[in-house]
């Protein structure tokens, strides 16, 4: 593996590249590689960063429920489901923002984005009797973080050669993830104290125990939820003035980007274009009072999908037309699709699970679960030995994040398809393992008796998840060419995201139901399918694509 060294973050040289020749080796060394790794390093935090604040709502619903907000459980899942597809269809636009307004000029722009659902956020949650459709909006604002990750991948995929896409694409994805972890442990942290004095507003007292790395946190606690939002603001100031004077334009990749205020222009509205089919689905899909209730989620994500596309291809004008016509080319390409459905396999189920895990901690084995005199189970005594989610959760996602460079490595080496096989194999077996012991602790009056070995199988998920990631880029690396793997992986990501919304929505109906066994059942299903979807495309004799 080729040794890594991080250069300089600082600029001193145009920040427009002109001549771009990573798979030449004289190049590479001599110009090439400090200039690909100073963006590298770049990124990373500024892609954490945004996976906090995508992810952060799986935190703060479960907070929101200690401190008694008045809203329900199910209303409360509706917060994450929100902010995941939110983030999965500003993944659609930022697919393509790379080539038309530039690496430096999108993710300086993203990353400074993200001050305004961070702000919004930690003021909404200072306000108990604000309305539920306040924090739904604060949600699906931070579905701006959801979405810079298709443009940061789509950005580094373009300043690496061939030989190390697994790798790279590995550090800057799984590093980025550590942003989930990150939030779930930095998160609690800062709610346990007052971060801004008397300008961060009052705490509130703690209803129900909490917790956080180390322990449980009693009720009666102070508690200063806004920090949730605020906390994020001490990072993004900095990291956005770093993205700005030390990343760079490939100038080969994005020929077109026009002046910094153009592409700022153009980022804007395609963003704020992306957000329209992402509120009339959620309109159509949620229930009264937020919306109408009248479609599916099977319904409302196709529908959000069809529409984003048709809204980016439509609205386009002048050079910008041009550019998403030709980058729309890669739906043209059967292994565009098969490859999304092996990325939903690995990314889908890392961010859906990581959105999903704490409440679904806090529910299963917060309670009790007692017969009534009838024999009738009843799911409301607080169960007095509960785990907290604030304790645990961090752990699946944190090691998710870690391994997915490792995924990318061994890749690189031994050929994605077959590491995708040996991944899909466990998740299919670990999935199965899990929704039993679900089912088991949600018929007990004693459920934390099987929480090891429901945490365990969910890090065995979670390891498998971040391999199949480093794995999955490392094959569209192979099959697409330059031009077009950008745009691939951006794609595939895009709708990978979506399990951050199906993920808390089917695992809490099913939990509603009486049967969550059922979610991880279906879960388990799908990944049979794209095993044998892998095999046909890319390991049988005669493969499409041999890899290896």
């Amino acid at each position: 593996m080729q040794s890594i060294h991080p250069a300089a973050p600082m600029r001193t040289s145009s920040p427009d590249v002109a001549d771009w020749r990573p798979e030449d080796d004289a190049f590479w060394e001599s110009t090439g590689k400090k200039i690909a790794y100073r963006n590298l390093w770049i990124s990373v935090p500024a892609l954490l960063c945004g996976f906090a604040i995508w992810g952060m709502w799986g935190i703060i619903t479960v907070q929101m429920l200690n401190l008694g907000f008045p809203f329900t459980q199910p209303e409360l899942f509706t917060l994450t489901a929100i902010a995941g597809i939110s983030g999965a269809t500003m993944r659609i636009p930022a697919s393509f923002l790379i080539r038309l307004a530039g690496g430096r000029n999108t993710i300086f722009l993203t990353t400074a984005m993200l001050l305004a659902p961070a702000i919004g956020t930690g003021i909404a949650l200072q306000h108990k009797d604000w309305p539920l459709w306040v924090f739904q909006l604060m949600a699906l604002w931070s579905g701006v973080g959801g979405g810079n990750f298709a443009s940061s991948m789509s950005n580094i995929s373009t300043f690496f050669p061939k030989r190390l896409q697994g790798t790279a694409l590995g550090l800057n994805a799984g590093l980025g993830n550590f942003g989930v972890t990150t939030m779930q442990i930095v998160i609690p942290l800062v709610m346990t104290m007052s971060l801004f004095g008397g300008i961060g507003g009052d705490s509130m007292t703690l209803l129900k125990d909490s917790g956080w790395l180390f322990g449980k946190i009693l009720a009666g606690t102070p508690t200063w939820i806004q920090n949730a939002g605020f906390a994020w603001v001490l990072s993004l100031v900095p990291l956005a003035a770093l993205c700005w004077f030390g990343m760079n334009n490939l100038k080969t990749v994005s020929p077109d980007t026009g002046n910094p205020i153009a592409a700022f222009a153009k980022i804007t509205y395609l963003y704020t274009l992306a957000f329209v089919p992402s509120i009339i689905g959620l309109y159509l899909y949620l229930p009264a009072p937020t919306g109408l209730g009248l479609i599916s989620m099977w319904v409302a994500i196709p529908l959000d999908i069809v529409s984003a596309l048709l809204v980016m291809k439509l609205a386009a004008f002048g050079t910008m037309k041009e550019n998403v016509a030709k980058q729309f080319a890669i739906f043209r390409n059967k292994h565009t699709w098969s490859l999304t459905a092996l990325y939903i396999v690995t990314f889908g189920s890392f961010i859906g699970f990581s959105m999903a895990l704490p409440l679904s901690i806090t529910v299963i084995f917060g309670i009790s679960h007692v017969p009534d005199a009838n024999g009738v189970l009843q799911h409301t005594l607080k169960n007095p030995n509960a785990p907290s989610a604030f304790t645990y959760a961090w752990i699946g996602p944190f090691v998710g994040a870690a391994v997915r460079p490792i995924g990318g490595w061994i890749s690189d080496k031994l050929g994605g398809s077959i590491v995708t096989q040996v991944i899909s194999l466990v998740m299919v077996v670990a999935s199965v393992a899990v929704g039993y012991v679900m089912m088991q602790a949600y018929g007990s009056a004693t459920p934390e008796q099987y929480f090891p070995a429901f945490i365990g199988l969910f890090i065995v998920l979670f390891f498998a998840s971040g391999i199949g990631n480093g794995s999955t880029f490392r094959t569209i690396g192979v099959i697409f060419d330059r031009v077009q793997a950008g745009p691939v992986l951006g794609w595939t990501s895009a709708i990978a995201a979506y399990g951050a919304f199906i993920a808390p929505v089917v695992i809490g109906n099913q939990i509603k139901a009486g049967t969550p066994q059922i979610a991880m059942y279906g879960f388990a299903v799908f990944y049979a399918l794209c095993l044998v979807l892998n095999w046909w495309f890319y390991l049988r004799a005669n493969a499409y694509v041999k890899n290896p």
